[in-house]
């Protein structure tokens, strides 16, 4: 890492909103900037800042085989709106047929290693490729979304990808994304008013209760930080399990 270049991108861009951070990264940094969209509500948000602006800067999501039939919609929704394209990355064939034929579609229920190794699979993997070549990495991430995130900057360097991620929404409020949300007509997920908050792929991703963590509903069968591995330092280690060995 460099400390000199995280010093200077974070002096540029902590106190600027996001909008224009996002402005001012996409014409210093050209063509090394990617944003990377899940379409929950923060990263309609952002993609919105993207497109309404018209900055050159990629925007891309992984498509993992089992999102939901509504995550899809809102995928052309905000095509049609933005009239912009959306880079998708699929895992890998062979990762995912071997995977099934070992363990079956449901595998990840078994043990926190097993759902650690599908996520790798389906998500790690594909971002690892779709952040090749990238200096900075946007991210919806808000520190209020679980304890995990509360430590986290605008900007920091993620040592799993070995480059500077910046968290525009970082400190922005569930209160006030909705508010601005609703102002600016953005499109999202019909599944978030009906409890799903933090939405994922489908066979892991539950309504919450009222009062619950607003992450509770994602792999809600285990006791863990709620992270699938695309925002941890280990990002890019390969988990340990019998089918992974095989590759």
């Amino acid at each position: 890492m460099n400390d000199d270049q995280l010093a200077y991108l974070q002096s540029e861009l902590e106190g600027l909103p996001p909008e224009e951070g996002l402005r001012w990264l996409a014409y210093n940094y050209q063509g090394k900037v990617a944003f990377s969209t899940s379409f929950g509500q923060e990263d309609q948000v952002i993609t919105h800042f993207i497109f309404r602006q018209k900055l050159p800067i990629r925007v891309f999501t992984l498509d993992t085989g089992r999102l939901f039939a509504e995550t899809y919609d809102l995928f052309q929704r905000t095509r049609m709106k933005y009239k912009q394209p959306i880079e998708t990355y699929f895992p890998g064939s062979e990762d995912i047929e071997i995977l099934l034929t070992e363990k079956g579609p449901y595998s990840f229920y078994d043990s926190v290693e097993n759902r650690k190794e599908c996520c790798f699979l389906r998500k790690v993997k594909p971002l690892k490729r779709a952040l090749k070549d990238t200096t900075i990495w946007v991210t919806g991430l808000r520190a209020a979304q679980s304890d995990a995130r509360q430590g986290l900057n605008k900007v920091q360097w993620d040592a799993g990808f070995s480059l500077f991620k910046y968290n525009p929404l970082i400190d922005w409020t569930y209160e006030h994304m909705l508010d601005f949300i609703d102002r600016e007509n953005i499109p999202c997920n019909p599944l978030h008013k009906k409890g799903f908050i933090s939405i994922g792929c489908a066979p892991c991703t539950r309504a919450i209760a009222p009062g619950e963590d607003l992450r509770a509903g994602r792999w809600w069968w285990e006791q863990s930080h709620k992270e699938c591995g695309l925002h941890t330092a280990q990002a890019t280690n390969l988990p340990q399990t019998q089918h992974t060995n095989k590759l």
